[in-house]
């Protein structure tokens, strides 16, 4: 008990509010964080949906966990909080990019140079995005999570929510804020570059794909995740008292 006392005045002004925001929430926003980084980084490579011939670029993988996420949030603490993560997403994102051009900037060492030429080029290859990219990330990010989270808050009406119904509200939401998705970030990124027709075609069907196939275990699975580490958080809350 005196360990717990001791803990205790150690603590801020704010520290039993801290304690008790609901752990699955608390662990979202931290992999929310890291899922809006990632996207922008594996987008550069282009994988192929096996057995078709459709392709989609990488960062579609995290970008449907932080679908997932958001919905999570907003099926178990909210609509609004969920909106508020999404506008808060674009503080990892900016103190990425700029770091990103900070490192860019900076020279590289002469035994890189020497050695890892290579290396180094492929790094900036990967990071050095045109500023058209850059500006086209955010632009359908913030769209199409807050499209997805208004649409799975809008379908889940007044009635009490059921597996079945999580899921078709899920596979719905993603779905259509995926489409939105692509055709923002395709037409920002490279109209006017190239013919974008058959890509802008590919990229939807194919993020539409993935958000019918995945999404709707990925919710029930993120809920039911959520659910059980905040069981496990209010126990340890309740032992610490």
């Amino acid at each position: 008990m005196s360990d717990i006392q001791s803990d205790r005045s150690d603590t801020g002004p704010n520290a039993e509010r801290a304690l008790a925001a609901p752990m699955g929430l608390f662990v979202y926003i931290i992999l929310y964080g890291g899922m809006t980084v990632l996207a922008g980084v594996v987008a550069f490579k282009q994988v192929q949906l096996w057995p078709s011939q459709l392709a989609v670029e990488a960062g579609i993988f995290p970008f449907l966990l932080l679908v997932v996420i958001t919905s999570t949030i907003a099926q178990l603490y909210g609509q609004k909080l969920a909106n508020r993560l999404i506008w808060i997403g674009f503080i990892p994102l900016a103190l990425s990019a700029a770091l990103i051009y900070l490192v860019l900037s900076l020279p590289a060492s002469s035994e890189m140079l020497e050695f890892r030429a290579a290396d180094l080029s492929a790094f900036e290859t990967v990071l050095g995005q045109t500023p058209r990219i850059l500006m086209a990330g955010p632009a359908a990010y913030i769209t199409s999570l807050l499209l997805n989270v208004w649409i799975f808050s809008r379908l889940r009406g007044s009635g009490e929510a059921t597996t079945v119904g999580l899921m078709i509200r899920g596979a719905i939401a993603s779905a259509l804020s995926q489409a939105i998705d692509s055709i923002i970030f395709v037409t920002l990124a490279f109209y006017g570059e190239f013919d974008i027709t058959n890509l802008l075609i590919g990229q939807v069907l194919a993020k539409v794909t993935l958000s019918l196939l995945l999404v709707p275990f990925l919710i029930t699975g993120g809920v039911k995740l959520a659910e059980w580490l905040d069981q496990r958080g209010a126990v340890v809350s309740a032992r610490r008292s």
